[in-house]
């Protein structure tokens, strides 16, 4: 637990203190966010708003890991796992393609970087990586950060892929998640805090997973999952480093995390929902983002097939902003709404362990 806390300590403070300085840098070399030209009106006084801004997550997220394990190794305990390493590295790849887009965005001065497919080559080449290298790294145990299992709150033995599906079913779920909170990042601090609920509920999973892990105690209600202790502590990385964030990104934003956020903290659900076994369990847990996601969608297919909009625009947060909430009023309540599916994806995944364990 103090290594948790650490890591949580450790990335709040690099990330709350390093924002500022990105604010003055990125305002100084001109790098401010365009805004779409469908967008709600009251946004344009926000061009001009540094972005990029999730440079400064993505660093406090690593000092936090990492500055937690160097403290924890003067004491003897274990560095860096694969699964961390793994999540992390899935989360920094998503970043740099979303950092790439973002630039394009600024030096081309237009709401559009990189094009589609070349958004989707680099979403899919650092899912395939990610997954190819998840297969490896058994530990004593035989255990490796992901499996071929479809997963709810541990893995479902009945139903097992070949690898080549497995890769396919990674791909599938890097690209959504990332997407999905990308969709999500419209209004200021929207998708920071509601990160940092969602990664809070991860803490919790991963830390009750490494506390009742069959390694330790192979008994009723045991998860077989490699590394949970170190998840914990890029939960707590990851959630503290969005908090520190959102310090600034709250309304009215002195920055936003551009593309460059977005991405990578998709690519970090992504990533834990795969190594802790709990994939569908994040479907709940992220209802939000799947809910962002899924009114986009719709959007686009009424409007195909009717010629008439379902929603005054999507993703559906604006939808309640052009029916007259104020943006403020609109973060909160989704905040709420992110608030409650984490709470009851972990009830979910409470009365899960309680029904293994008899």
């Amino acid at each position: 637990m103090t290594q948790i806390l650490l890591s949580a300590a450790i990335a709040l403070a690099v990330s709350i203190l390093l924002t500022p300085v990105v604010i003055r840098y990125f305002a100084k070399q001109g790098f401010g966010q365009e805004i779409r030209v469908d967008g709600p009106e009251s946004h344009k006084a926000k061009r001009g708003t540094p972005t990029m801004g999730g440079v400064a997550i993505i660093i406090g997220m690593w000092a936090g890991y990492l500055g937690s394990h160097l403290i924890s190794m003067t004491y003897g305990e274990p560095g860096p796992s694969a699964s961390g390493l793994l999540v992390m590295g899935l989360a920094t790849a998503l970043g740099f393609v979303g950092f790439l887009d973002d630039l394009i965005k600024l030096r081309k001065q237009r709401n559009l970087g990189l094009t589609a497919a070349g958004k989707y080559i680099g979403q899919l080449t650092a899912a395939i990586v990610f997954g190819v290298l998840a297969l490896q790294f058994k530990n004593i145990h035989g255990l490796t950060p992901a499996d071929k299992h479809l997963s709810y709150t541990r893995d479902i033995n009945t139903v097992s892929m070949i690898v080549p599906v497995f890769l396919a079913f990674v791909c599938l779920i890097v690209v959504a998640w990332s997407n999905a909170v990308n969709l999500t990042d419209g209004l200021d601090g929207l998708a920071a805090g509601s990160m940092s609920l969602v990664l809070g509920a991860y803490m919790i999973i991963t830390f009750w997973q490494w506390r009742n892990s069959c390694s330790a105690h192979a008994v009723a209600g045991c998860y077989n999952v490699r590394d949970p202790l170190d998840l914990a502590l890029v939960c707590a990385a990851g959630g503290a480093a969005c908090i520190g964030f959102l310090w600034w990104n709250a309304a009215p934003a002195k920055i936003f995390m551009g593309d460059t956020g977005s991405l990578m903290l998709g690519g970090l659900l992504a990533g834990l929902s795969i190594t802790t076994r709990t994939e569908l369990l994040m479907v709940v847990i992220g209802a939000l983002f799947v809910a962002e996601t899924t009114s986009v969608v719709l959007q686009v297919a009424v409007f195909r097939t009717t010629r008439n909009r379902l929603f005054k625009m999507a993703p559906f947060h604006h939808h309640f902003e052009l029916s007259g909430w104020a943006e403020t009023s609109v973060i909160i309540r989704f905040w709420l709404l992110a608030g409650m599916a984490s709470a009851i994806g972990l009830g979910l995944f409470y009365s899960e362990y309680l029904s293994a364990a008899g």
